[in-house]
């Protein structure tokens, strides 16, 4: 970002979004979506993100499972997956990219999951792009006080979005389900 010839650094991640399924044409917001919500949650978690690089590929429920399945060894699908970069050797040129990794949300999940809680789809389309993002940063929901951590973080950032709460209907004594 130039501003009167001086070189100024951005505290955003560079994200590009890559739309590798067809069904995502019935959401020509989606990529805008999606840079709102990463750009909000990198303004809101303490960490040092700016101009490091991170992809989203936009992929329907048969991409994902199939990701799901290589990485996971769960062979179905799923709404959201993040894949952390691993961090340069010592031995990495200095001028090499700086990558957060990657994320991958399945249109199809996501429809379904929006339908059935009432949600707008670019409100759920945000979460899980806050979501996936939170997991390259090294926020994890391993256990109850790591996800009411990540949790709390995804109801500010969202919140500054103007979005409400994605868990405030969950019923407190059901076990926590959990994205992945």
């Amino acid at each position: 970002m130039q501003s009167a010839g001086t070189l100024v650094s951005s505290v955003l991640p560079l994200t590009e979004v890559l739309v590798v399924a067809d069904c995502w044409q019935t959401e020509p917001d989606a990529e805008a979506v999606i840079h709102r919500a990463i750009d909000a949650a990198a303004e809101i978690a303490d960490a040092d993100v700016g101009e490091a690089e991170l992809a989203v590929m936009l992929t329907d429920d048969t991409g994902i499972r199939t990701l799901n399945s290589n990485w996971r060894g769960i062979d179905k699908p799923t709404n959201v997956l993040s894949f952390p970069a691993l961090q340069p050797t010592a031995g990495a040129p200095p001028d090499a990219p700086r990558m957060l990794g990657d994320i991958a949300i399945a249109y199809q999940t996501t429809r379904k999951e929006a339908d059935e809680e009432e949600k707008p789809f670019d409100h759920h389309l945000s979460h899980l792009a806050v979501h996936g993002f939170l997991h390259l940063i090294g926020y994890d929901h391993e256990n109850d006080d790591d996800a009411e951590a990540m949790e709390g973080l995804e109801r500010e950032i969202l919140a500054q979005l103007g979005i409400p709460d994605p868990y405030a209907d969950r019923d407190p004594d059901a076990d926590r389900e959990r994205m992945d």
